[in-house]
């Protein structure tokens, strides 16, 4: 596993300031999910993270060493990203894909070795894709297109994984396909896993700790019985809910009911105002 936290941290695009002064330290060994808005700046957190940008001011530290300063090999040796809507040619085999999360361990010296070839079969295995290991990637569901992205992930045989919005655009089976077995890689491995998304009773469901992120910094962070509360949905999202225990784990969980007055001019439909 490595260590990973940001000091102060800002970042931006062009002439906006998107996180300003964000300090954040990952647990290690755990799920946490980052929440949020759109536009808070939840993927910008990631990409800074995995040294996929720049930050204005601050630091981000890896192990303790400041991540600018290692080498980009170094880096995915110890780190494994899947952004959103990662994009290869999609003739491309779901093998052939496992197989670019080898290269941070090739190099001049070292080509593709009976190594190499054990952890993606252990990648296709772990994500139970193996069946289609052969299979180009457009003629996969999106459930399964999703664990072919992952098995690349973890072939890179990294302690911690970050992941921006891994359930974008799936249903709700390929949600939970998904959702469990980065469960599982947690559970029976031990990764660290960083991963952004939008729906907050999965969030709360699957991770130890959630990151509120509000305007480019942070709302509250700890454990969903602490964040997830009806004050967090009505100052970050704008939403009235209510906030009951799931009947099986007993975490919180989300009814939204109406749209807080700050953010639809103080007025209800009729049907939002029957429900309140």
């Amino acid at each position: 596993m490595s260590k990973l936290q940001t000091e102060k941290v800002r970042l931006g695009y062009d002439e906006t300031v998107v996180i300003d002064g964000l300090t954040v330290e990952v647990p290690e060994g755990k799920i946490t999910s980052v929440v949020g808005p759109n536009g808070c700046g939840k993927s910008t957190l990631l990409r800074s993270l995995a040294r996929l940008m720049k930050p204005r001011g601050g630091a981000i530290y890896l192990d303790g060493d400041a991540i600018s300063n290692l080498p980009t090999r170094e880096v995915a040796r110890r780190l494994g990203i899947l952004p959103q809507n990662p994009a290869v040619p999609e003739s491309l085999t779901v093998r052939e894909l496992a197989a670019q999360g080898r290269y941070p361990h090739q190099g001049w010296l070292r080509q593709w070795s009976k190594e190499d070839e054990r952890a993606v079969e252990k990648a296709l295995e772990t994500t139970s894709i193996l069946e289609f290991a052969d299979r180009p990637l457009d003629t996969l569901s999106g459930g399964q297109r999703q664990r072919a992205w992952i098995s690349m992930v973890l072939a890179q045989e990294t302690g911690t994984l970050l992941l921006d919005e891994p359930t974008t655009f799936l249903d709700m089976a390929h949600q939970l396909e998904v959702l469990q077995l980065l469960y599982r890689l947690n559970r029976d491995e031990g990764r660290t896993i960083l991963m952004v998304l939008h729906d907050l009773n999965n969030a709360a469901r699957y991770s130890h700790q959630v990151i509120a992120l509000s305007r480019g910094r942070i709302f509250d962070a700890g454990p969903p019985e602490e964040v997830v509360t009806p004050d967090l949905l009505r100052e970050v999202f704008g939403v009235e809910a209510d906030i009951v225990p799931d009947p099986r784990t007993g975490v919180p969980m989300c009814i939204p009911y109406g749209l807080h007055h700050s953010h639809d001019g103080g007025k209800l439909s009729p049907d939002e105002a029957e429900i309140r």
